[in-house]
């Protein structure tokens, strides 16, 4: 896999990885997570976001900050993705779903620390774009389907974790369902427009679920069929 910028200490995306890992120690008292896995360090590091967003957006893309990706999505803040990613706590064998793939950077985070993802997005052209843009970069282990997200992904359930880059009004059952006993499902949760609940839930080994809240989030709304 390509890594565009390589690891001089100078180069932008190294001085955000700086400022995700100081953003991740001041919250760590209301997150439960103060500090970011090698791992997941790692995988931020490789990928190049200044891929992931559109030309004009060029001069931002090393900001941790939320950009517009176009028909009213955007690629998420870096903190939150770097938080998110370590929350699912993934080994190299996970097998994930992503709910909301979006530009495909959080879907490149993903791919670098898993086996397969498998990434569900609603609006056809941005699943399109995603997949080219992942495969020109070089990632082999990720399936991008356009589809309603809310019905999770029958024919590759269980996974090991569930990620879900769009605010729910209410957590889709289907993705719950779609979880293996140990596995992690981290999801916004909250109406459009407003702050929301990022929140985590756990399975154990008898099936039931257990969640926290970890952090108020604002991401824009999960569209579902019908919507």
């Amino acid at each position: 896999m390509n890594d565009d910028l390589g690891f001089d200490p100078e180069n932008p995306l190294r001085r955000l990885l700086a400022r995700v890992v100081a953003e991740t120690r001041e919250t760590g008292g209301t997150t439960g997570c103060p500090a970011l896995s090698e791992r997941v360090l790692e995988a931020m590091a490789a990928v190049p976001r200044h891929r992931f967003v559109p030309a004009a957006q060029r001069d931002w893309a090393y900001a941790d900050m939320p950009l517009p990706i176009g028909r009213g999505q955007t690629i998420s803040q870096p903190f939150i993705v770097a938080l998110m990613t370590e929350l699912l706590e993934l080994e190299p064998d996970a097998v994930v779903l992503e709910i909301g793939t979006g530009s495909g950077y959080q879907t490149a985070v993903l791919a670098r620390l898993a086996r397969w993802v498998y990434s569900v997005e609603r609006i056809p052209e941005l699943a399109e774009t995603a997949a080219d843009r992942l495969r020109e970069l070089g990632y082999g282990n990720v399936t991008i389907r356009a589809a309603d997200g809310g019905q999770g992904w029958e024919e590759h359930a269980p996974f090991d974790a569930v990620i879900v880059t769009a605010a729910a009004a209410d957590i889709p059952p289907a993705l719950v369902r779609h979880l293996k006993p140990g596995g992690r499902l981290v999801v916004p949760v909250g109406p459009a427009g407003h702050t929301q609940d990022l929140r985590l839930l756990r399975k154990d080994a008898q099936g039931m679920v257990h969640g926290r809240s970890v952090l108020p989030v604002v991401f824009v709304p999960l569209v579902r069929d019908g919507e």
